[in-house]
Parts: C-alpha cells; structure tokens; sequence
C-alpha cells in the first residue's frame, strides 16, 4: 500500500492572496519561471522568451458551460441543480449539449429536501414567446435529473445559457458577474461541457498565440471536460486514499499523430492537459497489454512494472486506431499523479498556483519535487496572485 502524508503538501494561503478578479489584458498577469531549478519573474506576454524552441504546447479547448440552474418552487423555496455529467443520451459531452428537448444529467441538487414533483422555470425570449424548462428528479439516489423542454429548435447548450449561471469556484467567495461569462473562458474555448476553466489557459490572448506560431512553437488541441472534483480538497492523512473524480477525455487522430512527432518537448498548458497526456500513454499501455477500454484507474500507473517508451505507447495507439478506422477516441480517466509518478509524456507544465491540500499542488510536487515549497514561497513573497483567476508559472525541471 503506497502512504504518503498529506501534511507535507499543504502551505498558508492568506485569503487576500486569493485573485477575486481576473487581470486585464490577460497576458499581462505575472508569470514565475522555473527552469533547472532557478526562479525569475516576468510577464505572460514574454512566455515565448522562456520556451524551449523544440517545445510542443498542448491546449484543452473544453468551454465552461452554466452548469448552475435555478427553480423557485410556489412556496418561495429555491432549488439549485448544478449539472455534473450527462446519463441519457450518452456520449461525448459536447455532443450531448447538442441534444433537443430532453436529457437526463447526474446532478448536484441544493435543497433537495424541499424537491417534490416537477420543477418548472420560464424565460421570455424574444420579448414574445414563453420558453419553459421542466426538471424532473427520476433517481433520487443517483440525483439523476430529466431535463425537458418546449422549443425543439433550441439544444440543450442554448437552454442552459437561457436558466443558467457560470459555476466560479467557491473559493471567490462572490456571486457570478456578466463579465465572468467572457472573462472566465479560454479564448481557445470551443467544446461544450466543462463545470469549471482550465485556468492555465485563461492567461493566453490572440497575441501570445501569435507569438508562438512567429517564433515556430507549434502546439494544438486536446479536450478534457473538467468536472467539479477538481475543487474537492483532500480530507484524508494518506492521500492515496483520496477518491479521485473521473472525466472525460477525447483525442483526435490527427492530434495523436502530431504528439507523435512531436514527443521531445510536450509542455501541456494547465493540470488538466498534463493529466490527459498522461492518462493517454497508459491507454497505450493498456493496448499493449491487450487491454482495450480506455479508463485509467486512479493507481493503475504504479501498479506497472514494465517501462514502456512513449514512441510505443503512442504507436501502439495510432495502430488501434487504424485498425478499428476510427478518427477520435474517447476515453475516461481518474488518474493521480503525486509524488513518485514518473512522467512519460509531459516534460513541463504551464499551471496556475493551486490550493493548499490539493490534488494539483501533489501533481506540481510530482514534476518539480521538493522545489515545488521553494516555487510557492517565491510566489507568496513576491505578491502573485492566487487560484483560477490569479497569475502563471512556467515549471520546466
């Protein structure tokens, strides 16, 4: 059994440290650059100064959706469903969102107690026509909530953003503000289906993009829909014993043939692209192993133990793929990457600063080691700012 002490992972984040409110431009938030385990300042906008030239970034293009819906019973009573992932019909998130006229999600449900019958919300649209959204609680135990209504021209995607709110993470402490709906998406944001940013990427403008195709840093797209896990603290001492949310991942053939050149240098942009990298490789593993559902068990990399390169992995991958003449692949993962983890695919990472007792501030130790305490001191000391809207960094070990 693996044991790892929580207590030597968790630091004192001053609630003032916490950014409420994004920068404005976005590039210009600080960026702390850590390579060869020096650390230096400097701002987003240079980040291309600070690439190696045969580096190959990888973006999430997931699109936070307003997962937060609202019902006001007759009785006045308020009854919040926070959509977690979809049941029925099943399938790739993004087009699951462009279902019409009914769905079924699991759900988080606020007030569940005061939940009977059918709860019936209305928007006027159009100044002229009654658009009305039913929410039915059919499994009570699983929370699984059938959505259906009277526009069969309109998916699923354009009602919530009818009923409902950007979910910011509770950390901000504050409600959700007209300017979050642009300020907390990626400019690269394009598939329906996340519940919270990959913030990593909220830094990046058209300009920085620009940047790195001028300076030719070549990068591209994966999609993992980040689920509401990613806010759950670790509440237990060993934290290998913290339960691990799954989501979903989707990979494009041609994505995996151009990771496949391209494996010198993969600097995935944020937690959530590293965790997707990695979970990748070890469905390579897992081919190979003739192993073919594509889900990664949480401990399933260190119960390996045979080292496999990432050319085979990868190849072996691209073989399936062509075999089963399949140009995407879906899969699900609940990887945990802590401390002992040795990375196969990502040689860096461009992350934000995360919070104390985290599930990624494990991750950052994993790449960085005990220099990971070093980089935060730096960061307090310095003033950065903190959390999903708060600056970069740029970890190359």
């Amino acid at each position: 059994m693996i044991t790892l002490d929580l207590e030597k992972y968790t630091y004192h984040l001053p609630d003032e440290r916490i950014a409420r409110f994004p920068v404005e431009p976005r590039d210009v938030s600080k960026l702390l650059v850590y390579k060869q385990a020096e650390i230096r300042e400097d701002r987003f906008y240079n980040l291309i100064k600070h690439l190696p030239q045969e580096s190959f970034l990888v973006f999430n293009n997931t699109k936070v959706i307003p997962a937060r819906l609202f019902f006001q019973k007759l009785s006045g009573a308020i009854i919040e469903i926070f959509l977690l992932n979809p049941v029925v019909p099943s399938g790739i998130i993004s087009q699951v969102m462009e279902t019409t006229q009914t769905c079924t999600w699991a759900c988080i449900i606020g007030n569940k107690k005061r939940l009977k019958g059918k709860l019936v919300g209305t928007h006027t649209i159009h100044t002229t026509n009654d658009l009305e959204l039913v929410a039915e609680l059919v499994d009570s135990e699983k929370n699984y909530v059938q959505f259906t209504w009277n526009n069969s021209q309109l998916t699923f995607a354009e009602i919530v953003k009818y009923f409902g709110q950007i979910p910011l993470p509770p950390y901000l402490k504050r409600d959700t503000e007209e300017k979050d709906y642009e300020t907390y998406q990626t400019v690269y944001s394009k598939n329906d289906g996340a519940v919270a940013a990959p913030t990593a990427g909220l830094h990046f403008t058209e300009k920085v993009l620009f940047d790195l195709v001028d300076q030719d840093i070549d990068y591209d797209f994966i999609t993992l829909h980040v689920g509401a896990g990613t806010f759950q603290p670790i509440k237990v001492q060993n934290v290998v014993e913290h339960q691990m949310h799954s989501e979903q991942i989707v990979f494009d053939k041609a994505f995996i043939e151009q990771l496949s050149r391209k494996l010198n240098f993969v600097i995935p942009v944020g937690t959530t692209s590293m965790r997707s990298l990695e979970s990748l490789y070890w469905f390579g593993v897992k081919l190979l192993q003739r192993q073919e559902t594509f889900f990664i068990e949480k401990l399933f990399p260190y119960n390996q133990a045979e080292t496999i390169s990432a050319e085979a992995s990868i190849q072996a991958i691209l073989d399936y793929m062509e075999a089963q003449n399949i140009e995407q692949l879906v899969g699900e993962t609940e990887i945990f990457i802590f401390p002992g983890y040795q990375f196969r695919i990502c040689k860096g990472i461009i992350t934000n600063f995360h919070q104390p007792d985290s599930t990624l501030i494990l991750l950052v130790a994993a790449l960085v080691g005990e220099d990971w305490r070093k980089i935060y001191d730096f960061a307090l000391e310095n003033n950065f700012r903190f959390l999903s809207y708060g600056d970069s960094s740029l970890l190359i070990p």
